[in-house]
């Protein structure tokens, strides 16, 4: 299909989505036009050259994903993953990313989807709330082994992924969705994100597709009582590992021939009026190939909780201004919203404790994945030194400005001077992008304590290297501890 002829098909149905959804559901059950853009933009993904800006977003994430999955294999939900795996899952031959397990391709993208969200390391996709990498990339990559995909494909499979699960909940209501309702946007977008990766894997037409979509449909679960989940195990389940492996599932029943219901979203008793009867149907094809998701997707520069993101930046960014070392400095002044610093005020966890990491980037010069985990450091003397320094101040008036979380940092020295920084847009971030030196650096701190620097280089040069590639399992051994 020719972009023009796409992107007319999306104009007739946004104009024929102006009517009310209750309306236009209640009229028939037959197939809505945006199924019909929908799926046809997805059966065409596979071959379908991508924009170079593009291109490189994708690889971005495909790495930082594949970096989440390495690490996340050590913390406690990675682990959880692989007790699953050696009791229930010993057969097949699909990757256990920093691992040398193997399994069937469903539990494969359960244990790689638990351990891409084993921690607050993987992306964020802030309009649909959800983290599409950790299930998209875990699905593409689980189902691409199976079927031996060239790099090319994983790529384009991967960014489609982004393209359709984050619009489901966009046209669900996206943020404000997530506040009305106990459902969890992050379950709902990842297994559609990844329904939709593992179809364009399988290379589907545009009527399997829409099976695919429809079984997508039927798993949609997930709501919100992981937040009391204290082990960060059934959160990875929620977010990554369930809806990857649905994807994955949802790919092989249309692929053992399975049919299905050829419209989902619209008809009687659709997967909208089910969940979001207020959704605005017509943004499942938005800008459907002018604008892609991945690009507006964040990385997270430091791999903790997203409060103590703009306060580490303003710290960094400080000290490049002007040099200091920790014995210099006096006090630390960090200024965020009530409720952003509720969540990171001097908790007993150190990725999430803004005092602690605050004092360790002022000792280290910059917070790496291990400095982010090491919890007996939170009682090294020279440490709790520095974190005595640290004032949290909750300030309403950067309340104010919420949805955006506003960081304002001040240091003063001990020879009087101050120092001050202001981040509104948090570095990773769409308006703040990182380069891919940095995504490099990030994913090399995150894979060579697992597998060796050595495989972290190949790892790294494979995926930036990705349309050369033939065989997408070529990058087992570089995923894998020996």
């Amino acid at each position: 299909m020719k972009r023009r002829d796409f992107l007319g098909l999306t104009a007739a149905a946004a104009t024929s989505l102006s009517l009310s959804p209750a309306r236009s559901f209640a009229e028939g059950s037959g197939s809505g036009p945006e199924m019909t853009a929908l799926c046809d933009y997805m059966s065409a993904a596979k071959t379908r050259a991508l924009p170079p800006e593009v291109v490189e977003q994708a690889k971005h994430h495909i790495l930082d994903t594949l970096a989440s999955m390495v690490s996340g294999s050590e913390l406690p939900p990675g682990q959880a993953a692989q007790r699953y795996i050696r009791a229930n899952a010993a057969q097949g031959t699909t990757t256990i990313a920093g691992t040398s397990l193997t399994a069937s391709p469903v539990e494969a993208a359960l244990a790689n989807g638990v351990m891409a969200h084993a921690d607050e390391t993987d992306d964020s996709h802030s309009p649909s709330r959800s983290h599409p990498g950790s299930s998209t990339v875990p699905a593409a990559l689980a189902l691409g082994e199976h079927l031996g995909i060239d790099g090319a494909h994983f790529l384009r499979a991967v960014t489609l992924g982004y393209d359709v699960g984050t619009r489901v909940v966009m046209a669900m209501g996206g943020a404000d969705f997530s506040y009305e309702s106990v459902l969890s946007t992050h379950s709902i977008a990842g297994t559609f994100c990844a329904s939709a990766a593992a179809a364009c894997v399988a290379g589907f037409d545009a009527r399997r597709m829409r099976w695919v979509l429809d079984y997508a449909a039927q798993q949609s679960s997930g709501f919100i009582v992981w937040r009391r989940d204290v082990d960060h195990i059934e959160k990875g389940f929620v977010f990554a590992g369930m809806p990857a492996r649905n994807g994955v599932t949802s790919a092989l029943l249309v692929r053992s021939d399975w049919n299905g219901v050829d419209d989902v979203f619209s008809g009687p008793d659709n997967y909208f009026l089910a969940y979001a009867p207020k959704a605005a149907t017509g943004k499942l094809v938005e800008k459907l190939g002018e604008r892609y998701e991945i690009a507006g997707t964040d990385i997270k520069k430091w791999t903790v909780g997203s409060p103590i993101q703009g306060p580490l930046d303003a710290v960094y960014a400080i000290r490049s201004k002007q040099a200091f070392e920790a014995d210099q400095v006096k006090r630390v002044t960090v200024r965020l919203a009530p409720s952003v610093a509720e969540v990171v005020d001097n908790r007993d966890i150190p990725d999430i404790c803004l005092q602690h990491m605050v004092a360790v980037m002022l000792l280290d010069k910059t917070a790496s994945f291990h400095a982010a985990h090491d919890k007996p450091r939170m009682q090294d003397a020279a440490v709790l030194k520095e974190r005595a320094k640290v004032n949290l101040v909750r300030d309403e008036e950067l309340a104010k400005l919420l949805p955006v979380r506003v960081a304002v940092v001040e240091i003063e020295l001990t020879d009087g001077s101050r120092l001050s920084e202001r981040v509104t847009a948090v570095r990773g971030t769409p308006r703040n992008p990182m380069t891919r030196d940095e995504v490099i650096d990030k994913a090399r701190d995150l894979i060579a304590p697992v597998v060796g620097g050595e495989k972290a280089e190949r790892l790294i040069k494979s995926v930036y290297e990705i349309e050369a590639v033939t065989d997408i399992r070529s990058l087992r051994p570089l995923l894998q501890r020996v």
